[in-house]
């Protein structure tokens, strides 16, 4: 399996499952993550839940400046906002994006078919129309919304 997979699998929160840390260690490219957040960067709530994030992503190999690359955009709750950098983060070329809600997950489903899209924080990604079911997320039918696997 890909380290890109595996790096993707993290993301969608079976980090446990993986052995990660082995793979990030091999001298591999550099991992770019893309990250958009539904609120703006001085907010207090998201410098813990990023922090946590890289503190697990450390403790599993993956080290800011070494092997993997974050790039995070704010759109402070703004829809022009959200598509604006949506846009911006795929034409970074992520090997995957990190979307916190789903005022940023349908942007990201719009701007791409290609780059992976993860998003832990969305309540019923059924109902919103991101995935057809939660047993098999990753085709949605032609015309609607689509969770990008791999």
């Amino acid at each position: 399996m890909s380290t890109r997979r595996e790096l993707i699998t993290l993301l969608g929160g079976a980090a446990a499952a993986w052995p990660l840390a082995a793979h990030a260690q091999q001298g591999e490219r550099m991992r770019r993550i893309g990250m958009i957040m539904p609120a703006a960067s001085d907010d207090p709530e998201y410098p813990v839940r990023i922090g946590a994030f890289l503190q697990e992503m450390q403790q599993l190999g993956w080290i800011i400046g070494r092997n993997m690359r974050i790039d995070i955009r704010w759109t402070s709750g703004n829809a022009d906002n959200a598509h604006k950098y949506a846009a911006e983060l795929v034409a970074l070329a992520p090997d995957v994006i990190l979307a916190a809600g789903a005022s940023t997950v349908r942007p990201l489903l719009q701007a791409t078919r290609s780059v992976p899209v993860v998003f832990p924080a969305v309540g019923d990604p059924v109902a919103a129309g991101f995935v057809d079911s939660l047993a098999r997320p990753g085709v949605t039918p032609p015309g609607s919304w689509r969770l990008n696997t791999l």
